[in-house]
C-alpha cells in the first residue's frame, strides 16, 4: 500500500472509531479527517471545495430552507391540528391514520423536523385517548424513514448516494426514479408495524415509565442540529403558507420533470422564498442546521481521499475476489447486508460515502450496471431499526417515549430483515443487473 492509502486507511478508521465513541461532535470529527488528509496532500484544496459546493450539500440546505419557511408559517401547525381532530374522532385507527400522513410529507421533506413536530403531537394526541404513546412513537420513526426511502430528496443519504456515484462517472438518479423499489420496501414494513410492534413491545408498553415533556427531549447536536427550531407553535399566515407550499410544490415538480436537477430547483426556490419575505435571511440561515452540512461535506472529502488513493479500488478487489464466482445477485445481497450493519454502528452520511464508491467499482468489475448496487446502498443506508442510535429520528422517540434499548432490538430487527428481503426481491426487477 501507499502511503496515502495507509494514511487514508488510517484517518478512516480514526473517524470511525470517534463517531461509534461518540464523545464528541461527529461534524468536528469529519472535518478534523478531512483537514489531516489536506495538510498531508492526500487531497487537493480544491477538493475540499468541491466536497462543501456538492449538489447534495446545496439540495439539501435550500430544502432545509424550505421546509422551515413551511414550518414558520404555521402550515405544519394547521396540519398538526386537523390530525388531532381526526384522531379524537377515529380513536386509535385516527392515529394510524396520523402517522400514514406523516409519512408521505417524509417522503418530501427531512425526516427529523416532520418527527420533532409530530412525536409530541402523537404522544399527546395517545395520552388523551388513553393509549399508551410508546405503541406509537416508535412506529412515527420508522414510517419516517422508510417513507424517506421512496424518493431522492427523501433522506441525505438518498442525495448523497447520488452525489458520490456522480463524482464516479454515474448518471444521476431521477426524483421519483428510486420510488417503485422505496414504495413496497415502505408497504411491508407499516404492514408489519401495523400488525407487529405492539405485540412485540407488550411489556415496554405495560410499564408505565414517564414521557418526558418535548422541551426536555436531548438530541444531540452532531446529529439533527437545533431541535427547538421546530418545537415553537406558530401562528398561522395563510398568505406565507400558501406561497410556501406552491414553492415546495414547484420545486418537486421541476425535479420531477427534469427540467433541471433537485440541487437547482431547490436553490431557486428558497432564494425566491426569501425574495418573496416568506422567510428572512436571517431565518433562512436560522433553519440550515449546518451540523448536518459539514458532516456531510467532511465525509465526502474522505470519500474523496478513498478514490484518489486507490483505497476504495483495494477494498473492492478484495470484495470482488470473494464474490466473482457467485455472480451480481449474491454481490447484490451481500453489499446489502454489510452496508445495514454498517448502518446501525456509523451514520448514514459517513455509510454513504464509504459504501458508494466500492458499490460502483463492484458492479464495473462485474460487468453489470452499477445502478441496482447504488439503490441498494440508498436504502440499506437508511434501514437502521435495531438500535436507537442507527438514525437521528429513532434517538428522538427514544428520549420521549421512555423505550428500553431492547424494544428497538425486538421491533426493529425483524424490520431489518422484512426491508432486507423486500429490496432484494425488488431492485434487480426494476433496476436490472
Amino acid at each position: 500500500m501507499t502511503f496515502d492509502q495507509v494514511l487514508t486507511l488510517f484517518v478512516l478508521v480514526a473517524v470511525v472509531a470517534a463517531l461509534i465513541w461518540d464523545k464528541m461532535r461527529s461534524d468536528v470529527v469529519a472535518l478534523s479527517g478531512a483537514a489531516v488528509l489536506l495538510i498531508a496532500g492526500v487531497v487537493r484544496p480544491i477538493d475540499v471545495q468541491s466536497a462543501f459546493a456538492s449538489p447534495a450539500i446545496i439540495a439539501l440546505a435550500s430544502l432545509f430552507v424550505i421546509a422551515y419557511a413551511l414550518e414558520l408559517s404555521g402550515l405544519l401547525d394547521r396540519a398538526i391540528e386537523a390530525a388531532v381532530k381526526m384522531c379524537k374522532r377515529l380513536g386509535s385507527a385516527g392515529i394510524w391514520l396520523m402517522l400514514g400522513a406523516i409519512g408521505v410529507a417524509s417522503c418530501f421533506l427531512n425526516s427529523t423536523p416532520i418527527v420533532v413536530l409530530g412525536a409530541p403531537v402523537v404522544r399527546d394526541v395517545a395520552t388523551a385517548l388513553k393509549l399508551p404513546p410508546k405503541r406509537y412513537l416508535m412506529p412515527l420513526s420508522y414510517i419516517t424513514v422508510l417513507t424517506g426511502c421512496c424518493t431522492l430528496i427523501g433522506t441525505s443519504t438518498n442525495l448523497l448516494v447520488d452525489d458520490m456515484a456522480r463524482n464516479a462517472g454515474q448518471p444521476r438518479f431521477g426524483i421519483f426514479e428510486i420510488t417503485p423499489v422505496g414504495l413496497p420496501i415502505a408497504l411491508a414494513g407499516a404492514i408489519y408495524l401495523f400488525l407487529f410492534s405492539g405485540k412485540l413491545m407488550r411489556g415496554s408498553i405495560a410499564d408505565d415509565s414517564p414521557v418526558p415533556d418535548r422541551r426536555d427531549v436531548d438530541v444531540p447536536n452532531a446529529q439533527v442540529g437545533d431541535p427547538t427550531l421546530f418545537a415553537e407553535q406558530r401562528v398561522f399566515q395563510p398568505a406565507k403558507a400558501a406561497i410556501a407550499f406552491a414553492v415546495f410544490v414547484g420545486t418537486v415538480a421541476v425535479a420531477a420533470a427534469g427540467i433541471a436537477p433537485i440541487a437547482a430547483s431547490a436553490f431557486a426556490g428558497a432564494v425566491l422564498l426569501i425574495l418573496l419575505r416568506v422567510i428572512t435571511a436571517d431565518e433562512a440561515y436560522g433553519g440550515l442546521r449546518p451540523q448536518i452540512l459539514i458532516l456531510i461535506a467532511g465525509m465526502v472529502v474522505i470519500g474523496l481521499a478513498m478514490e484518489q488513493s486507490g483505497l476504495a479500488a483495494t477494498a473492492t478487489g478484495a470484495l470482488v475476489g470473494s464474490m466473482q464466482e457467485f455472480g451480481p445477485l449474491t454481490a447484490l445481497i451481500v453489499l446489502y447486508g454489510v452496508t445495514m450493519v454498517l448502518t446501525e454502528l456509523l451514520s448514514n452520511a459517513t455509510v454513504a460515502v464509504l459504501v458508494t464508491p466500492i458499490a460502483v467499482a463492484l458492479a464495473e468489475s462485474l460487468g453489470v450496471s452499477p445502478r441496482p448496487f447504488l439503490v441498494a446502498v440508498m436504502m440499506a443506508g437508511s434501514a437502521a431499526f435495531a438500535t436507537p442510535f442507527g438514525y437521528q429520528t429513532n434517538v428522538i422517540v427514544y428520549q420521549m417515549g421512555g423505550y428500553r434499548y431492547m424494544d428497538f432490538v425486538k421491533v426493529g430487527l425483524p424490520l431489518n430483515l422484512i426491508t432486507f428481503a423486500v429490496a432484494i426481491m425488488a431492485i434487480p426487477v426494476f433496476f436490472p443487473f
